[in-house]
Parts: structure tokens; sequence; C-alpha cells
């Protein structure tokens, strides 16, 4: 082969490798961005109660929202304590490699916290922590994992339906659990269906298993993640948070509008917080 035809030869070669390269990284490259937006409400009660709080990592986020409970500024400061520990775990850690290791740890973290600070019981909190891998594989959609303590919910929104992920630390819950396996009566759980105490929470001397998720769910496009104290889900009707939420805006704009809902409403209000997480285009 001659030297002309040799040189367009490799130069044919590397530029073929070139645009393979490039389509390898336009294609396997590919992550979702999340849009994301919080807002609380301190309602009636004169102490705000609940605090959230999102951090963002290499490989994704983590968002915590904690609803205090105590006497005097018991709540407060144990919600806040909460979140706090969970932020600065999540930036220690590599936390999205072994999810479940995680959420124990800083659970269990914060109920050691929160007992030190309050030997006589006057703060604890209920909590909840999600976690989205934004690139489990490149180019694919966000992967999530929970984790519950108490009676803060999560739900997923998908195709203009809010599906609650978890059933939480309520009384009603173990009443159902402990009826299927036999240990109380269906008299006894159905007398126990509305009361929502919870009966598992953060700064309790005898802190049980959180309720963690089983598999990872696979989030979709335009999927919102939600994350709410009692104090949405009670103020409202499901299918008018529904409403609210399915609507083409910013997450933050979705969040002050469930909130000023919640506001508009004239009976007594508990404190109300919400963080709410979308996933976006594979970028």
């Amino acid at each position: 082969m001659s030297v002309p035809y040799l040189s367009i030869a490799v130069f044919s070669g590397l530029l073929l490798l070139f645009v393979l390269i490039r389509l390898v990284q336009a294609t396997a490259g590919r992550v979702s961005r999340c849009d994301v937006g919080c807002s609380k409400t301190i309602g009636s009660r004169e102490v705000q109660e609940d605090f959230y709080r999102v951090v963002r990592g290499r490989e994704g986020l983590l968002a915590v929202l904690a609803d205090g409970m105590g006497k005097e500024l018991g709540g407060k400061i144990a919600a806040r304590k909460v979140t706090e520990i969970f932020a600065d775990l999540f930036e220690e850690y590599n936390a999205l490699d072994h999810p479940f290791y995680f959420f124990r740890k800083a659970f269990q973290a914060a109920n050691r916290e929160v007992l030190k600070i309050f030997e006589d019981g006057r703060g604890s909190a209920a909590a909840t922590a999600v976690m989205l891998q934004e690139s489990p594989n490149h180019g694919e959609y966000p992967k999530m994992y929970y984790a519950i303590v108490g009676n803060v919910k999560v739900a997923v929104l998908r195709n203009g339906e809010l599906i609650p992920v978890g059933s939480g630390h309520t009384v009603s819950v173990l009443a159902q659990e402990k009826y299927y396996s036999g240990d109380i009566t269906r008299e006894d759980a159905l007398a126990l269906l509305d009361e929502n105490r919870i009966y598992n929470y953060i700064g309790r001397d005898h802190f049980r298993d959180i309720e963690c998720y089983d598999t990872p769910i696979q989030l979709k496009k335009d999927d919102v993640v939600v994350l709410m104290s009692d104090g949405i889900y009670e103020g409202m009707e499901w299918k008018e948070l529904e409403e609210c939420l399915d609507r083409k805006s910013k997450c933050q704009k979705l969040a002050f509008d469930v909130i000023e809902h919640i506001n508009r409403k004239t009976e007594d209000k508990d404190n109300a917080g919400i963080v709410l997480i979308k996933v976006g285009e594979l970028l």
C-alpha cells in the first residue's frame, strides 16, 4: 500500500474511533438530573418542629424530613439534630454503595444523640429518608431507596396518581400486623384502625428496627418523590394533594402551592413540611 493510501486509511480509522467514542458518551454517559423543592409552615403552633435537609453527592442525593415531638423546644431540637446527622453521614460515607447499612447507621446514630440530649425524654422525632442514585447505570433513570421511622410518609406521584410507599409505625398499622399474625382479634384491630399515635420513634430507649425498602424502586421520567409530615396528609385530602402536585411547574413552586393550600384552611393546623424530588430528562 502506498503512503497516501496508508495515511487515508489511518485517518479514516481514527475518525471512526472518534465517532464511536462520542456515540458511547452520548448514550452510556447520560444521567437524569432531579428538580427539588421544599417548604413548610408552622401552622397554628407556637414552635416549628418540622425540619428537612437535601444533600447532593457525586452519585445522587439524600432527602430527609423529620417531625419533632416533645415538651417546650424538645421536638424542634430533636428534629433538627436528626437532619444534621443524616446530612453529615451522607457527606462522610459513600452512602449509595450500601444504602441499607447507611440507613441503619444514620437512624441509630440519631437515636443515640437525641437520647443523649434529652435524658428525660422531652424530645423525640419521626423521620423518613430517601436516597436517589441519579446514575445507577449510565442511561437509566434513578433508583430510590427509603427508610421510615414513625409517621412521616413517602409517596411517588406517577401519571397523576400518588402512590404511598411503606406504612410507617402508627398504632393502626401495628394493629393490622398483630391481627394478620393472629395475636389480636378482628374486633380489637378494627377498634384501633383510626389510632394515629406512633409506637416507634427516634429518642426512644427501646428503639425498634426501621422500616426499610425491600428492593430499590426504579423511578421513571416525571415521577415526583414526596416526603411529607402528618400536617400535610392530615391537613388536606389525598385527592387534593394529587391535584396540587400533578402540574407542570418546578418543584419549589409545587411545594409552595401545597403549603399555601394548608395555610388557607381555617381550622387548627399542625406544623406541615414537604419535600419534592422530580425525575428529569436524561442528559
